[in-house]
């Protein structure tokens, strides 16, 4: 080996400095998986009370019949009946679904380890 290459070789000046990072840098992906997933559970939580509030909206209209002078309309009726999931615990009651609890009607399935 010549004189230069055994130098570098021996040369241990960097070595805290890369422990240290190493371990800053597991720190900080440890940090960061941890909040990703709770970012994660969080957006989907809001996403269910989205779908929630948007199940609940009340779509009935009517629109009365018109007459006048030389012409006629029809009058309309609509009237939203609630899906099967908006019934609560008592019959003909509104959605039970609660903030910050996982909504009704919506299930979240996750593969396990191994499963294909």
């Amino acid at each position: 080996m010549c004189a230069k290459s055994r130098e570098l070789w021996q040369d241990e000046t960097g070595f805290v400095a890369t422990a240290d990072l190493v371990l800053v840098t597991t720190i900080v992906v440890l940090g960061l998986i941890v909040g990703l997933v709770t970012l994660r559970d969080q957006v989907l939580q809001e996403l269910g009370d989205v779908a929630t509030a948007v199940g609940q909206l009340n779509q009935s209209y009517s629109v009365a019949s018109f007459t006048t002078a030389g012409f006629s309309v029809a009058g309309s009726l609509f009237s939203d009946q609630s899906d099967f999931c908006e019934l609560g615990a008592n019959e003909g009651s509104m959605s039970n679904d609660v903030a910050g609890e996982p909504p009704n009607c919506i299930e979240f399935v996750a593969a396990t380890a191994g499963s294909e």
